[in-house]
C-alpha cells in the first residue's frame, strides 16, 4: 500500500489541517498504525461500556502506543534510539494481536471484525520489521 506525503484529508467539522508535515507524518507504518487505531477505537466503542473495562482499557492503551512510538522515535537524534522505539512499537502491535484474540473469543469482536483487525497488525509488523531491518543495514535483522 504506497502513500503519498501529504496531510491526511479534512475531517468534516473539525479545524482545517495544518499545511506543515512531521517526518513521522510522512512514514507509510504510522499512517497504518493510526488507521489500525481509528479502527479498533470504533470497534471498542460498541461494546457496552461496563463490559470488560479492563480489557478494553488496555486495548485503547496498546493501539495507539503503537504510533505514538513511531512518531516519537522519529524524532530522537540517534538512528539506534529510532530502532528502540519501534521495536516498543512493535511489542504494542503484539499486544493488540494477543487482545484482538481474546476480544473474538470472547465474541467482543465479530470474526469479521477480527480478521480485519488482523490483516492490519500483520501489515503493520512487516513494515516495522522492514524498517528497522532498512535502519540497522541488514536484510534479516541481524545485530
Amino acid at each position: 500500500m504506497k502513500r503519498d506525503n501529504t496531510i491526511p484529508e479534512q475531517v468534516p467539522g473539525l479545524h482545517p489541517r495544518p499545511t506543515y508535515v512531521f517526518p513521522f507524518e510522512k512514514l507509510d507504518v504510522y499512517q497504518m498504525a493510526v488507521d489500525l487505531a481509528d479502527y479498533v477505537l470504533g470497534l471498542l466503542g460498541r461494546i457496552p461500556l461496563n463490559k470488560h473495562f479492563r480489557l478494553v482499557s488496555q486495548m485503547e492503551g496498546a493501539v495507539v502506543s503503537v504510533s505514538q512510538n513511531i512518531a516519537e522515535g522519529k524524532g530522537r537524534q540517534y538512528k539506534k534510539e529510532f530502532i528502540q522505539y519501534l521495536s516498543i512499537s512493535q511489542g504494542s502491535l503484539y499486544e493488540t494481536i494477543t487482545l484482538n484474540e481474546v476480544f473474538r473469543r470472547r465474541k467482543l469482536f465479530s470474526e469479521e471484525d477480527s480478521l480485519e483487525v488482523r490483516t492490519k497488525e500483520e501489515q503493520i509488523d512487516r513494515k516495522l520489521n522492514g524498517l528497522m531491518n532498512s535502519l540497522r543495514g541488514s536484510r534479516r535483522g541481524a545485530e
